[in-house]
């Protein structure tokens, strides 16, 4: 007759086995605790090993192989008994101390016990948190069709005052994070709400836990830096199909600035530290492709590249408002070896070939 079988409850196995044939090592166990600590779930026994990282759902965590082998048990091993306090000896004689005003005997162990005080327990007052200064939106300044909005959490793009400021309808209304993410032991979230993820691409899908008016202009405070506008240093060459353009600032704050491309213009609009802003439009010198040119931000400078439209040579990068001489230009970069610049062959448009 075969015999009933049991199962195993020590954590990470709970297999059912036969307690007449299983082994000394059939069982894969954790002899350690469960840690659930910002999102994440693991063993303190293994979480260091391969195979055995933190996970972030209760089934991953469920999925994690045991670390040590040992016998199946159908019962945990009961947690040690506390250390009782020594009693006293029991063969300590008992000694008369003296009789009452009744004539009743008092007899005492001989262990003198002095009376202890109580002293008041004193808990510390925890500090209250320190108060989230929220930004507030500027509505005297003017913002660019196209804007983002710059809260946490809030994706949002300006249309128009009427809409995106002074409005009550849908796009007038921010879901945002009003303190800031919180990056640890690989977990990413917000320090207002609860949800953490571990993938950055999950981490920017959060969606915002209060809702108010979005800032597209961060108003300035009484303690902040009066606004600045200030006009960095441009640098530009080019290619036969491209033109690269180099905006010297220093520590730009990518989040919050743009650079915006139509067909023959780009407009910069930059932030920078100390209160310092770079409002700019530039009138380029011939037609571009928008949706092929990029920029990007870096820490010392935000790197343009333009494509133009045309694959010719540019006179200027922007359109000249005074007549310029006879032969003016400047020549574009030819890759080398040794970074040289100037034209190995001379590019010319379909017009200047006829002539």
């Amino acid at each position: 007759m075969a015999s009933e079988l049991l199962k195993c409850s020590r954590p990470g196995c709970g297999k059912m086995y036969d307690p007449k044939t299983a082994g000394a090592n059939a069982c894969v166990y954790h002899p350690g605790q469960p840690i659930f600590h910002e999102g994440l779930k693991s063993w303190n026994c293994c979480q260091e090993l391969p195979g055995h990282k933190p996970a972030l759902d209760w089934e991953g965590f469920q999925a994690i192989q045991g670390c040590t082998t040992g016998q199946h048990m159908t019962k945990a091993p009961p947690p040690k008994p506390a250390p009782s306090p020594s009693a006293p000896s029991s063969s300590s004689t008992p000694k008369n101390v003296g009789t009452t005003s009744d004539g009743k005997e008092v007899y005492s162990s001989g262990l003198s016990a002095k009376p202890t005080v109580s002293q008041p327990s004193r808990t510390p007052t925890p500090a209250p948190p320190p108060k989230v200064e929220e930004d507030e939106d500027d509505p005297s300044v003017p913002v660019a069709e196209g804007s983002k909005c710059l809260r946490n959490g809030c994706n949002a793009t300006f249309i128009s005052d009427e809409e995106s400021r002074n409005g009550d309808g849908e796009n007038a209304k921010c879901v945002y994070h009003p303190k800031p993410p919180l990056f640890h032991e690989g977990s990413k979230g917000y320090q207002c709400c609860k949800p953490k993820v571990l993938e950055f691409e999950e981490f920017l899908k959060i969606p915002g836990c209060k809702t108010g008016n979005h800032v597209f202009v961060k108003k300035v405070k009484s303690t902040d830096p009066v606004e600045e506008l200030v006009k960095p240093r441009i640098d530009h060459y080019q290619t036969l199909d491209k033109v690269h353009v180099s905006v010297f600032a220093k520590k730009v704050d990518a989040s919050s600035s743009e650079v915006k491309f139509e067909d023959e213009k780009i407009h910069l609009q930059l932030n920078l530290p100390d209160g310092k802003r770079c409002i700019q439009s530039l009138d380029l010198w011939a037609p571009i492709d928008p949706s092929a040119s990029t920029y990007k931000v870096l820490g010392t400078k935000v790197d343009i590249v333009l494509v133009k439209q045309q694959p010719k040579s540019w006179t200027l990068l922007e359109k000249a408002l005074v007549e310029l001489p006879a032969g003016f230009g400047y020549t574009f970069s030819a890759g080398g070896r040794t970074g040289t610049t100037g034209a190995k062959e001379l590019v010319l448009d379909p017009n200047n070939i006829a002539k």
